[in-house]
């Protein structure tokens, strides 16, 4: 049997906010496999136990370009370590350059955009002299270009923490927005099923399974129970499937076709989605400073 220690216990802990015997019993039943232990811990605690794929772990912020005809925009993710940074002045001005930059030159990827030239320099040399001026390292995550099939209307919350380019296709200005709002607050992971990968599919099943059988549900019924589940579940995460936020009466698939519409793509980008960010121990720093003046 695997060895569980104290330190795969918190990291679940950490992960899910669920209580420490139970990170323990789950890691155990799950010999060891995080990712298992997850799922054991949400067929018993719920969905909400595991709160990892939505935590925000990294500062910075999302530089967007949009053309004034809104045929053609660019959105891009430049990290930094702290929120101070992020507000920062030429730090700002940084990041809507690139996303001038990836706009105007369509880069392959992120290496190719550093070696492109903003104001006489290249982007690598620009951005090694703003570290050394900011104090802080700075990074280049990610970026999309859209060229529209209909127009892009962009949206950009929380002090340019989400950043949403959505291509509308029909309708006005008026829908665009709500459209661009709505992904922003709502977060859909695909615009319809299709774009839903199997696995997530999967897990959503299996912990269904999980669950009703736990509950004392027939064997006859458990397929049927997780493919009602499975359902469920593309409402919450495809754009199409969702329910409007500001008309819970209404899909956005009913609202674009009560407007004669349809959304060709969506670019969703939350600063940080999906990094782990670094935890200090503030104790042990004293302590590993006061060992080497020591020394």
């Amino acid at each position: 049997m695997a060895e569980i220690t104290a330190s795969m216990v918190k990291e679940l802990r950490e992960k899910t906010d669920a209580p420490m015997m139970e990170c323990k019993r789950a890691l155990t039943d799950a010999a060891g496999d995080m990712a298992r232990a997850e799922e054991i811990l949400r067929v018993k605690l719920g969905s909400k136990a595991s709160k990892a794929a939505s935590r925000v772990a990294a500062e910075g912020v999302v530089g967007v370009h949009l053309s004034a005809d809104g045929k053609l925009g660019a959105m891009i993710e430049v990290n930094c370590e702290t929120d101070f940074v992020a507000k920062n002045d030429d730090f700002l001005a940084f990041a809507k350059r690139l996303a001038d930059l990836v706009a105007g030159s369509n880069p392959s990827d992120v290496a190719a955009l550093s070696g492109m030239e903003i104001n006489g320099a290249t982007v690598e040399t620009t951005r090694t002299a703003l570290v050394g001026k900011i104090g802080e390292n700075l990074s280049i995550r990610r970026f999309s270009r859209i060229a529209a099939q209909g127009k892009l209307t962009s949206y950009v919350h929380g002090g340019s923490k989400i950043g949403v380019l959505v291509d509308l296709v029909g309708g006005d200005e008026q829908l665009g927005k709500d459209l661009a709002m709505h992904i922003a607050a709502s977060k859909p992971k695909s615009l319809d099923t299709t774009g839903v990968h199997p696995e997530l599919l999967e897990t959503e099943r299996r912990i269904a399974i999980e669950k009703a059988r736990e509950a004392g549900k027939p064997e006859a019924m458990l397929e049927k129970i997780a493919s009602g589940t499975v359902q469920k579940y593309l409402k919450e995460v495809t754009l199409l499937g969702q329910v409007f936020v500001k008309d819970d009466k209404l899909t956005i698939e009913q609202l674009l076709k009560s407007k004669g519409a349809s959304v060709s793509s969506f670019t969703l980008y939350i600063v940080g989605e999906g990094i782990e960010k670094k935890k200090s121990d503030f104790a042990a720093e004293v302590a590993a400073q006061a060992a080497a003046a020591a020394k």
